[in-house]
């Protein structure tokens, strides 16, 4: 039996009607987190002079402050807003995980904390061990924390934005370890406890692929890839993770091309992020995860010409442009139907 459509509400809403995780917009941005700290500080107009308040460490029920460098940066843009929880998570790496919030949004740190393993383990199932399994996650208090712990070069995430990933400098083909996911207040409450793990898994991606990968590459790999292994293994059919493109689909509009970068933004980002997946999706089912891991890799090195993504696929896939579309799309048609 073929489930009914389901209606999306657009791009500023992550949720539909019945409450399930329908579209979370990420963003993966390299900044210098120790040099920018004093740039993503905004104070509350209500606060007075700058006492900064004690974090509340939470590590087997100790009270004792978690004394590690990586807080530094982050309690001085935190505590101005509040008091802070403090969290440190075994990982699987040879550091913690830390996970950072106020007291408001303990319950937050709390899915957060009981997910992140399995998100780990997720993750690495299908890029490897090889990568950042210590970062910091994060939960914004407000909207205009979220602001100003996001603020990249005179820019920052607003309420639409569910989460974003971090990272601070790195020497080129090294692993990056200063790396963060801020979540926004907002996303728990929006998407539930089902999706804010999606939203782990997603981000935890970005931070895994974070040191192969070239700012300007084709969005459709990046973002494609990312949800790609945050739904993989998950009780979800198609029109679940992708209900806009499978209300396109079920009226006979296909995709005629791969994603543009253009089309990520806009009333229309959650068909573009959705499509992503799917292609990505259709790369892993017909010729394997490994292969499209490969095919990530190959295409993640920079800002990509048509021709340049054609000889990625005829390299990897096999496949001439034509051939990946012709199969992409009648693969779309039987899971949509």
């Amino acid at each position: 039996m073929t489930e009914p459509p389901r209606r999306t509400s657009g791009f500023r809403s992550w949720f539909s009607a019945n409450g399930r995780l329908e579209f979370a917009l990420t963003l993966v941005s390299v900044t210098l987190l120790t040099g920018a700290c004093a740039a993503l500080i905004l104070v509350p107009r209500n606060v007075g002079g700058l006492q900064l308040a004690t974090d509340e460490a939470e590590v087997l029920g100790s009270t004792e402050a978690i004394d590690d460098p990586r807080l530094t940066p982050v309690r001085r843009e935190l505590q101005p807003f509040g008091p802070i929880l403090v969290r440190a998570v075994a990982a699987g790496d040879s550091a913690d995980a830390l996970l950072v919030a106020h007291p408001g949004h303990r319950a937050d740190l709390d899915v957060l904390e009981q997910e992140l393993g399995s998100a780990i383990a997720q993750v690495s199932a299908v890029w490897g061990t090889e990568w950042n399994r210590a970062p910091m996650l994060v939960v914004a208090g407000s909207p205009a924390e979220f602001t100003a712990l996001t603020r990249v070069a005179g820019a920052a995430a607003t309420a639409d934005v569910a989460a974003v990933s971090l990272t601070g400098s790195y020497v080129p083909g090294s692993t990056p370890t200063d790396q963060r996911i801020v979540f926004n207040p907002d996303a728990r409450r929006r998407v539930g406890d089902e999706g804010l793990a999606t939203l782990l898994r997603h981000e935890l991606t970005h931070v895994a692929t974070r040191a192969v990968t070239t700012d300007g590459s084709p969005l459709w790999m990046l973002e494609g890839f990312a949800e790609y292994v945050a739904q993989r293994a998950q009780d979800t059919t198609f029109s679940q993770i992708a209900p806009t493109l499978t209300t396109r689909l079920r009226a006979g509009a296909l995709p005629t091309d791969l994603v543009a970068d253009a089309e990520f933004t806009g009333t229309d980002a959650p068909y573009a992020y959705e499509t992503a997946w799917s292609a990505c999706a259709f790369v892993a089912d017909q010729y394997g995860e490994h292969t499209l891991t490969t095919l990530y890799k190959r295409l993640a090195t920079g800002p990509q010409s048509a021709a340049a993504q054609d000889a990625a696929f005829t390299e990897v896939l096999g496949v001439s442009r034509a051939e990946l579309l012709d199969g992409w799309r009648s693969w779309l048609r039987g899971h949509a139907a």
